[in-house]
């Protein structure tokens, strides 16, 4: 699997211009994690053009190791156990507050979690998808990134591509690997989100779809505006029972790093209450008792949630 054309496309396709209230985020972090910085990516609504300021910006900080970045061995344990550690942080642009939630992950756990060898989507879903570069440390990182956000087009389509009919467009193909990967952890985000996030950028879809064609492990056939595929009854099974496993895997994950976030930094809670009222559009009370022993109580928390459908 050489990449090149896919690394390439992909390079072409990433915006020339980072908005100030990003930029300075990044410095910000540059600075709290000095020379353990190996590159800073942005990606979600804001890169999708949403204004900065409105909101939080979603940013993953690569490092060269996780003892590097922190200098402690509790946050490198829960960081390369469970991987990545979120937190949050805010700065001053101009006289405006803007807000950030922020992943910190390894750059050998950023390769591995974009390939095939990661069994769940988290991360290959996140990256095969449009990212943003605010810094990349030199040419050396830029390639090793871009590498990656490669591999991570060519898993996300593999394994999706058992999941599409044998005749399909690009559209519907990544429409039905996001809604497949949303299933995989407790997102919130509405069905129809997905089809509005594929047709804001569809030109990047197809170019990467295209470029991707070389690496697959499947043969696709252009049809017109569109593509063919034959994968046989028995890959198409298996592929099923993955995704199944990767949906129960994703459940239990994601409800270890909503509590693991809650203690990774301060107004974790009211954190994971905003982003969950914020798409769901339910309004959520956080009792004082799991304020004051988050560890305890969370869980029940969480349970009742899920159970009253906030996030699935």
């Amino acid at each position: 699997m050489s990449l090149t054309r896919l690394a390439a496309t992909r390079a072409t396709l990433v915006p020339d211009a980072v908005h100030p209230a990003v930029v300075a985020l990044s410095e910000r972090l540059q600075e709290t994690y000095g020379e353990s910085v190996d590159a800073v990516l942005y990606y979600g609504s804001c890169q999708r053009g949403g204004d900065p300021f409105d909101g939080l910006v979603d940013l993953y900080l690569i490092v060269n190791g996780y003892r590097n970045a922190y200098g402690r061995l509790l946050p490198s344990f829960f960081n390369w156990l469970l991987p990545p550690n979120v937190y949050y942080l805010e700065t001053d642009v101009d006289g405006r507050t803007v807000r950030a939630k922020y992943a910190v992950v390894s750059m050998r756990d950023f390769r591995r979690g974009t390939s095939s060898r990661w069994f769940h989507s988290y991360l290959w879903a996140r990256f095969a998808q449009p990212v943003g570069i605010v810094y990349l440390r030199d040419p050396v990182t830029a390639n090793s990134v871009f590498l990656a956000l490669s591999r991570a087009v060519v898993t996300f389509v593999d394994r999706v591509l058992p999941l599409a009919p044998p005749a399909f467009d690009v559209s519907d193909l990544w429409r039905t690997g996001m809604l497949r990967t949303y299933r995989a952890e407790l997102r919130v985000e509405k069905k129809h989100r997905t089809a509005g996030i594929v047709e804001s950028d569809r030109q990047y879809y197809q170019a990467v779809t295209e470029a991707a064609l070389p690496d697959l492990s499947f043969i696709l056939t252009q049809t017109g505006n569109g593509y063919r595929c034959y994968i046989g009854a028995g890959a198409r099974y298996w592929s099923r029972l993955q995704w199944i496993s990767r949906t129960g895997q994703g459940k239990l994950l994601s409800v270890l790093r909503l509590a693991k976030a809650a203690f990774t930094f301060a107004g974790g809670i009211d954190y994971i209450v905003w982003k969950l009222e914020r798409h769901s559009g339910e309004s959520i009370e956080v009792p004082d008792y799991v304020r004051r022993a988050p560890l305890i109580f969370v869980w029940g928390l969480f349970w009742r949630l899920y159970r009253k459908g906030v996030f699935r």
